[in-house]
């Protein structure tokens, strides 16, 4: 029997900076969890103090928040920097809710607005997503979410100011606190007050998203999530949306977020009319990657980065081969409809970018807006070569192992029905 490689196991972090190594270090001989409480009462308390407010709308929240708290302190080994970390980021969702609530009420015809045919960036992470959303975000008929707006959504963002609102200040100085703690990070991943967030960093405050399994060690929000209707989260994304449009708005909303990929259908239900690029890209390369992001992102809050089962599903090949199977079954049947997404093929794109765009506006029937490409291009012109997402190394096993022959095997019908190229896999 075959075994696959876990590139887990050889995974290691870096070294953390001075100061931090040893806030953590003094933090074991301290009471972490008295003198940072995470508990319920605590969070909401204070955030109805900050905010003056105290109705955080419909309560099927709150389940979905105890649960993700229960798991954090039993599963998530914070340390110091992790515990002071979770609880500022916390009281922000909880702050945003209360703000999203009262502006909701104030302003019911909010309910009103039309998300019309916004256009999903969707595959696997570390597969063309992020220069995707970066060279789409060039056309300026697409309005992406960037992450100032993002943590603080009321009120609502206004054209006008949108580039020169208060609140961005605000986010880049939470920006900086992850970025002095975890240097690499920002050498690692496009991160930053006013760059594009993917979607679950947008519902933080539903409290029912992937994004938490993808910030801690808490196997048993994981399962708890499996088990919950996804239309309560798309229904807060979309909620989301309309506000954040209301007096900002473009033609199409860009968004981007790997974790759809399981659920294409309930996002149907809250976005009939939603376009689809879906990024693929070699998927024994891709996973190399991933390990790299994830481990360091874990590592912001624990010292126990890769412990126990977390992201089998992304990681492990005989999950994560299966995660394509049912896109290529809605494609068959029709439940994906053609024209209603197209197939962002990185090796190609890297060979011809302009022309990948071309192909791909065609196929979704979306305009060539003037000068759109002409932007895509200076765009790209402005990147280093070598950082469209391959910029890290990575230590790979050659093709003629067996264990590649047996993963590459795994993903032969994903790799053939998509027409994915392999990529070379020296170091």
């Amino acid at each position: 029997m075959t075994e696959f490689l876990d590139r887990r196991v050889g995974w290691t972090p870096p070294p953390r900076p001075a100061w931090l190594a040893k806030l953590n270090e003094l933090g074991d001989l301290m009471n972490a969890k008295s003198i940072v409480p995470l508990d319920a009462e605590s969070l909401t308390h204070e955030a109805m103090r900050n905010t003056g407010l105290s109705d955080f709308g419909e309560d099927g929240w709150r389940d979905h928040f105890r649960v993700l708290l229960d798991a954090i302190e039993k599963e998530a080994k914070l340390t110091l920097f992790g515990r002071i970390l979770t609880r500022s980021d916390f009281l922000i969702y909880l702050e945003a809710r209360l703000k999203i609530a009262e502006i909701y009420k104030r302003h019911p015809e909010i309910d009103d607005e039309i998300v019309k045919e916004p256009v999903f960036i969707i595959g696997f992470g570390r597969s063309g997503t992020t220069i995707l959303q970066e060279v789409l975000s060039q056309d300026p008929q697409f309005r992406s979410v960037q992450r100032w707006e993002a943590l603080f959504p009321v009120p609502p963002p206004e054209t006008a100011t949108y580039k020169t609102d208060p609140r961005i200040e605000v986010a880049r100085g939470l920006v900086e606190v992850v970025h002095t703690a975890s240097p690499e990070w920002q050498k690692m991943h496009a991160w930053g007050a006013t760059i594009p967030v993917e979607d679950i960093e947008f519902t933080y405050s539903g409290f029912l998203s992937e994004v938490f399994g993808l910030a801690f060690r808490i196997p048993s929000y994981e399962r708890y999530f499996a088990t919950q209707d996804p239309s309560y989260h798309f229904n807060w994304h979309k909620r989301l949306l309309k506000l954040l449009q209301w007096k900002h708005k473009g033609k199409h909303w860009l968004l981007k977020n790997p974790t759809h990929l399981e659920r294409i259908p309930y996002l149907l239900k809250a976005y009939p009319d939603a376009k689809f690029f879906f990024t693929h890209r070699d998927p024994i390369t891709s996973t190399d990657s991933v390990i790299h992001v994830q481990g360091n992102v874990f590592y912001w809050r624990t010292d126990d980065p890769l412990g126990g089962d977390m992201m089998d599903e992304w990681v492990i090949p005989e999950a994560r081969a299966k995660l394509w199977d049912p896109v290529i079954d809605w494609i068959e049947d029709g439940t994906l409809r053609k024209g209603s997404y197209t197939n962002f093929i990185y090796a190609r794109f890297m060979n011809d970018p302009l022309g990948a765009m071309e192909r791909a506006y065609r196929e979704l029937g979306l305009d060539i807006e003037p000068d759109a490409f002409a932007h895509m291009k200076a765009f790209l012109d402005m990147k280093n070569k070598g950082t469209h997402g391959n910029s890290q190394k990575y230590e790979r096993i050659a093709e003629d192992d067996p264990a590649a022959a047996a993963e590459r095997l795994l993903y032969k019908r994903y790799q053939d029905f998509f027409d994915i190229p392999n990529e070379p896999r020296s170091a």
